[in-house]
């Protein structure tokens, strides 16, 4: 990775603001895991027993309680990401893959819930992700639409996201990748441009909640303590493509290249490749995914330095990124975790356990959605 590069999972936060910028300036608008002290190559002591779920817990796996190191000193771990330290989650049940689009079009269906991608913003929303005293735009330029990756016809400066991002009018969950697109015929893949106040409005409606980002990371390694990816230190083990994450020849540029040229191709179906320990599917690559938690970049530096081990944390109580230009600092911003399709070794490396990112919760993207959890019943398992 060129030094000093900023990786895609931080910059992704900015591109909300970036389109809005462009908008002010155009005039427009049980048991569980002991903490293991060995090599994160070895297999697991105990590996976990997957125990899926019954009528109540349909698509749900048991993820039983246990103790980790979450966080990472791995040389590929960002700032953010460090140190790692101990940390006991309760036991919950998870959904096996992302909430697709055939689950989300119920919810729609059953509600009549308009996610925000759907309607014009709220300027008290955008304001506070923009520098004090920030003129309010003309009511007329905001439209709705979500971000979407559109990629380059040529290589391009990895340091400039906007060229292969853009503010799409009309897109949203039914139109990803704009209002010519469809996910006709992609029932079964992650329901995407979904903000985290839809993937609440879901949660509230099915009777689940958003995972905390402790849950989340215990969850995605599957059992292994301290392994690089959910499945272990190789990322292709055998030549085997563990997940949907950006695709190219080594001598492409990556991400500024056509997907059409090339690379990723956006989504794949849920469970495409292969679950993790715990039978997850999909909790690196594919899709990035919402959780509970509000995002400080030096939080785990801050739980370090409680000194023992924390018991099944809720995060803070509020948001700080002083990463991102142009952005105040406590701007509100919410955890997502898991990387995605567009991610790849060059320039993401966010389809790992302990990568994290801080994101507008009012921003809806092409490759952000969610999953969800629901807690055991006091006394079972």
């Amino acid at each position: 990775m060129t030094a000093g590069m900023r990786p895609h999972a931080q910059q992704a936060s900015r591109f909300r603001h970036a389109a809005l910028v462009a908008l002010l300036a155009c005039g427009a608008g049980a048991g569980g895991l002991a903490f293991l002290d060995r090599d994160a190559e070895s297999a697991p002591a105990h590996p976990p027993v997957i125990v899926q779920g019954d009528g109540i817990h349909a698509g749900m796996v048991f993820i039983p309680a246990g103790g980790f190191l979450m966080g990472s000193d791995h040389q590929l771990a960002q700032a953010n990401e460090r140190p790692a330290h101990k940390v006991r989650v309760h036991g919950f049940w998870m959904d096996r893959h992302h909430v697709t689009n055939a689950e989300f079009r119920t919810f729609v269906d059953a509600t009549g819930y308009v996610t925000t991608a759907e309607k014009a913003p709220e300027w008290k929303t955008l304001k506070v992700q923009l520098p004090p005293d920030t003129p309010k735009p003309p009511d007329s330029t905001l439209v709705p639409g979500a971000m979407v990756f559109v990629g380059t016809a040529r290589p391009a400066s990895l340091r400039d996201y906007s060229q292969w991002w853009r503010f799409e009018p009309g897109a949203n969950w039914r139109h990803p990748n704009g209002p010519g697109s469809s996910i006709d015929g992609k029932d079964e893949h992650p329901v995407v441009q979904v903000s985290f106040e839809d993937a609440q409005a879901y949660a509230k409606w099915v009777g689940k909640r958003l995972p905390t980002e402790a849950e989340w990371e215990y969850a995605a390694r599957g059992g292994l303590e301290q392994a690089t990816y959910a499945w272990g230190d190789q990322f292709a083990p055998g030549g085997r493509q563990m997940a949907n994450v950006w695709q190219r020849e080594r001598e492409q540029a990556s991400p500024a290249v056509s997907a059409k040229a090339g690379g990723a191709l956006g989504t794949s179906p849920a469970g495409t490749f292969p679950a993790n320990g715990y039978g997850l599917y999909d909790m690196t690559g594919n899709a990035w995914q919402w959780v509970a938690d509000w995002y400080r970049a030096d939080q785990f530096q801050r739980d370090a330095r409680i000194g023992k081990t924390l018991d099944n944390p809720a995060g803070p109580s509020d948001s700080w990124d002083p990463g991102e230009p142009g952005v105040p600092e406590y701007a509100p911003r919410r955890v997502t975790r898991g990387g995605s399709f567009l991610c790849n070794e060059d320039y993401c490396l966010s389809y790992r356990p302990s990568a994290r990112r801080g994101t507008d919760p009012y921003n809806s993207m092409s490759h952000l959605g969610f999953r969800l959890v629901k807690d055991a019943i006091r006394g079972t398992r």
